[in-house]
């Protein structure tokens, strides 16, 4: 690997850390086999949140490694070259983390980091059946019975939903009211009431656990409110504005990268006509062009990822990152499958897999018609249309 450009002693340490961990703990047969079964290798992500991998970006006063949204996207990159679905487990204790890291009381922030530091994972439970994209239309709900929320609900394609042991729940506590009708919450997986409904069959990122996530009277202390009644959409979209780059830009930039290395491995030892196909300059321009994509989407994730650091939030950049990196790493593993030729399809080859992968990045945290619809929205407030 080249030498990378303005990261910190520390950012290097933990690259370095992540890519030797994932790459030794999980082999390709190993990845392989948990695919097919579509399995979580528990014993890997136990030894990751060990290392601190599932808390990154957790407060140092609570355990957590204290670091920002770059290095986040370095260790996912890091995780998501050997396997997306991989990736996804780990990641998804950030983003249920989130809202709490944003609202969050510090009483509440210690007490949900503490589940993560200690080995546990999180679930962010926002999706429903009927409410993916538009997450404001959701039908679960939470009443205020004395000094108890009581949920009822069920949520849908859930990361970590079966073997989350904390969700940050979204749920309607003002019905009728627009943006302003759901309110976010913590909920223990003990709590009384919560059952686990379907695994989700996928096509891809089989390594991860998706379900449903079902309340049934569920009751939880009032304290256990995140931030302000009403103001869970408002949570949810700041979260998102924050996750987005790290959760999936550079994600999809680990599969990239995972592709071109793959690329140049085959090619330089495939043998057609006499000699490596490497040598024709038709893959040589394929791998270069695969090449540029991956260096234009990790610029703009870690470009974002630095202004999150920094203080600054843009949604519409946020949105760019995501949408650009889910795009780019579409075309760059459809020509790495081409290249490979017929073995690009075939399941003995890690290519098949990221192609697989490598989809979800177009959909979940908001589909990239949804980034679009932010990306415009911001564009006409900043010329002053709306």
């Amino acid at each position: 690997m080249k030498e990378e450009y303005g990261l910190t002693q520390d950012q290097i340490d933990i690259q370095m850390m992540t890519r030797d961990f994932i790459r030794k703990e999980l082999p390709w047969e190993r990845i392989k086999e948990c695919d097919e079964k579509s399995e979580t290798p528990m014993d890997v992500v136990k030894k990751a949140a060990e290392m601190g991998l599932t808390s990154i970006t957790l407060p140092e006063s609570i355990g957590g490694a204290g670091m920002g949204e770059v290095t986040n996207s370095l260790v996912l990159e890091e995780l998501a070259y050997q396997d997306v679905g991989f990736a996804t487990v780990i990641g998804a204790c950030g983003l249920a983390y989130m809202p709490i890291k944003i609202v969050g009381t510090e009483a509440q922030k210690e007490y949900y980091g503490k589940f993560i530091v200690d080995g546990s994972l999180a679930a962010f439970a926002l999706t429903e059946a009927d409410a993916g994209s538009d997450v404001s239309a959701g039908r679960t709900t939470a009443v205020l019975d004395g000094d108890e929320w009581v949920i009822n609900g069920t949520k849908a394609f859930i990361t970590n939903g079966g073997l989350a042991d904390i969700y940050t729940v979204f749920a309607v506590t003002d019905p009728g009211n627009g943006t302003h009708s759901m309110s976010c919450f913590y909920v223990e997986r003990s709590c009384p009431g919560i059952s686990i409904g379907s695994h989700e069959n996928k096509l891809g990122i089989r390594l991860s656990n998706t379900t449903e996530v079902i309340f049934e009277n569920v009751r939880v202390p009032k304290d256990h409110m995140v931030g302000k009644q009403g103001d869970g959409f408002k949570i949810a979209m700041m979260t998102f504005d924050r996750t987005r780059p790290a959760g999936v830009g550079a994600a999809c930039c680990g599969a990239m990268r995972s592709c071109i290395d793959k690329c140049i491995e085959y090619s330089s030892q495939r043998i057609t006509f006499g000699q490596p196909i490497l040598q024709n300059q038709a893959i040589q321009f394929k791998i270069a062009d695969m090449e540029i994509k991956y260096e234009a989407a990790r610029a703009l994730t870690y470009k974002v990822a630095g202004m999150i650091d920094d203080g600054v939030i843009d949604s519409a950049l946020a949105s760019a990152a995501k949408a650009f990196s889910s795009e780019a790493a579409l075309e760059v593993v459809n020509e790495a499958v081409q290249i490979h030729g017929g073995y690009g399809y075939s399941k003995e080859y890690p290519v098949e897999i990221i192609m697989r992968n490598t989809k979800i990045g177009t959909l979940f945290e908001g589909t990239n018609e949804v980034q679009r619809m932010v990306i415009t929205k911001n564009l006409l407030k900043a010329s002053g249309i709306i």
